[in-house]
């Protein structure tokens, strides 16, 4: 694992921490800057806001969360005990004190999680439907549910099964971004991995 740099912090009000400020692991997920921009402008997160993210990987969503909410609270959802500690450690190094790590595999923990949620984000667990399912139940009225994926199947069952929650105001966003990049002497426009972002609110 690279060492964070003990000396970065973010002191911005607007988000977007370059990626390479965060520790990371191998083959563990981080959700890039662009379209970690994107899931917090559709999650619509107040001061007051409790955030659950499912699936946090690296924990950039709950890091950059927190430094938005910082009356609220964030709970992040990881089922890898090293995973849960690279989120502690991205938390400490941009001395984010409201994140709660959770250890434990979603769907089956999320019943007895104290804290329930007006925002959630969903980036991964399986079966995803069930998932949703779950996060929902515990989903306060009016609150805001986001989910990501990768795949059209994906697509499919993330919005099939938004429509049968049933959520409301459902919107689906595409993002896919080049950034520019130096690969030997050439300066090149490198894709960023295309994904899609489902949100949706309930009502009651």
């Amino acid at each position: 694992m690279p060492p964070a740099s003990p000396d970065r912090s973010w002191p911005y009000t607007t988000s977007g921490i370059p990626d390479d400020w965060f520790a990371q692991l191998p083959g563990i997920p981080l959700t890039k800057r662009e379209v970690r921009l994107l899931i917090l402008a559709q999650l619509r997160l107040e001061a007051s806001s409790c955030l659950w993210d499912v699936g946090a990987g690296t924990g950039t969503i709950p890091v950059e969360a927190g430094l938005l909410c910082p009356k609220g609270k964030v709970i992040a959802i990881e089922r890898d005990e090293e995973v849960c500690a690279l989120i502690q450690r991205n938390c400490q190094q941009f001395a984010v004190s409201n994140v709660d790590v959770v250890m434990c595999t979603a769907p089956d923990c999320l019943a007895a999680i104290a804290h329930s949620p007006d925002r959630a984000v969903i980036e991964g667990g399986r079966p995803i439907a069930t998932v949703i399912s779950s996060v929902w139940q515990r989903l306060q009225p009016q609150g805001r549910l986001v989910v990501t994926t990768a795949s059209l199947e994906g697509l499919y069952t993330i919005s099939e099964t938004l429509a049968q929650l049933p959520a409301r105001n459902i919107e689906v966003v595409q993002a896919a971004m080049n950034r520019l990049e130096r690969r030997g002497r050439s300066q090149v426009l490198a894709a960023v991995d295309p994904i899609f972002i489902l949100s949706g609110e309930k009502l009651e």
